[in-house]
């Protein structure tokens, strides 16, 4: 059965009148940065699930030409796995339980996995076997990304040449992989970190498959950032400069959904300057409070729109709990009021999969809108 689109965010207002919050998902947006990222990487694109595990996100990638997916779980390696039979999963998750690793291997017939310490290649060779890819991950050098990947994951190039040594030894595949951090403001970061892995795995002396560099590029939530085509070319030239004759995989996250989504939230009470809305950091805005990220806002009246000059309102959350505050104030007519409804823009990111549904709010409703926000700056 054909699933109903609307043609915008103030026709889901007009025809559902919602009281709940609404993740509105924009495929169009979403298979052009798809397009954009097989054409502009110069190798495997793998899209990082835990970005937004979404359905109606995952198909529209997929329909884009979206093939193989970064998946660091046994359920996100069975929802792609029967959401999207002919897809590619790789368990690159460098933790993984003995349960989770049997039913990869077992029942999905997982063969790319990521370790970066020696007992975790031990777990994975007595479960799985050593008839697979075994995906050795190096810590990044320092750089100014939000989140440094690197303080929980990754070995120190030493650590990882004897474990790309003993993973060939015992008769596996091997490569290698890294992660500059997510939302990396800086394209130099992916040369500096190639560079690491390059030199790894000269020292290792080992045959490499193919050198995974993760995700990190960014999405643009108002400050600068570099446009993704200057990421692509520094990826070409350190490829040209350090002599890398075999594939790249990349796992974008971020880069692909950011700007594909929105959330539709209600005001639900008007304290002054205070507005009380029905989703929150507890819901699909966790990553506002965590980053203190800024997406692009408006208000929606049923009738018409919000009056007023844009002044700065301080947003709560819908639960019981006072931390439930976004730390930073947004730009919002003066006359806004409970009723009326706020569309948040570029919220595909590390949204809606990490809702918790404390305090019985969850936002369940997802509905398709053609074309793009009609936020400025999209």
């Amino acid at each position: 059965m054909k699933e109903t689109r609307f043609s915008s965010v103030d026709e889901v207002v007009a025809r559902l009148n919602p009281s709940y919050p609404v993740f509105v998902v924009f495929p169009d947006v979403l298979a052009r940065r798809a397009r954009d990222f097989i054409a502009g990487f110069p190798g495997t694109v793998l899209y990082a699930v835990k970005c937004n595990p979404d359905p109606h996100v995952l198909r529209a990638l997929y329909g884009a030409g979206i093939r193989h997916f970064d998946t660091a779980s046994l359920p996100e390696i069975a929802k792609i796995s029967e959401l999207l039979p002919d897809a590619h999963c790789y368990f690159n998750h460098p933790v993984k339980s003995r349960g989770a690793l049997e039913s990869a291997s077992d029942v999905y017939g997982i063969e790319h996995y990521v370790v970066d310490h020696i007992s975790e290649l031990d777990k994975l060779n007595q479960v799985v076997g050593t008839d697979i890819t075994v995906e050795v991950r190096v810590t990044t050098p320092k750089n100014n990304s939000v989140y440094n990947l690197s303080s929980k994951f990754g070995a120190q190039p030493d650590v990882a040449v004897e474990l790309l040594k003993e993973a060939h030894k015992r008769g596996s595949r091997t490569a290698i992989s890294f992660h500059v951090g997510s939302q990396c403001p800086d394209p130099s970061a992916y040369r500096k970190s190639l560079e690491v892995a390059v030199a790894v795995a000269k020292q290792a002396g080992v045959e490499i498959s193919y050198f995974d560099i993760g995700g990190g590029f960014p999405a643009d939530y108002g400050d600068p950032i570099p446009p993704l085509e200057e990421y692509f070319e520094v990826i070409r030239q350190a490829q040209r400069d350090l002599a890398i004759n075999v594939p790249l995989y990349a796992e974008p996250g971020r880069a692909l959904v950011a700007d594909g989504c929105s959330v539709l939230v209600q005001v639900q009470l008007r304290k002054g300057d205070d507005l009380y809305i029905n989703d929150g950091i507890y819901g699909s805005m966790s990553e506002i409070h965590l980053a203190d990220l800024r997406p692009p806002v408006r208000a929606i009246a049923r009738n018409g729109e919000v009056q007023g000059a844009k002044k700065p309102f301080r947003i709560f959350g819908p639960t019981c709990d006072s931390l439930d505050v976004f730390k930073v104030k947004f730009e919002l007519p003066a006359d806004i009021a409970e009723g009326d409804w706020i569309e948040f823009a570029r919220m595909g990111a590390y949204s809606i999969g990490m809702q918790s549904g404390f305090n019985g709010f969850f936002t369940d409703t997802v509905v398709q809108v053609s074309g793009a926000s009609t936020i400025s700056g999209f």
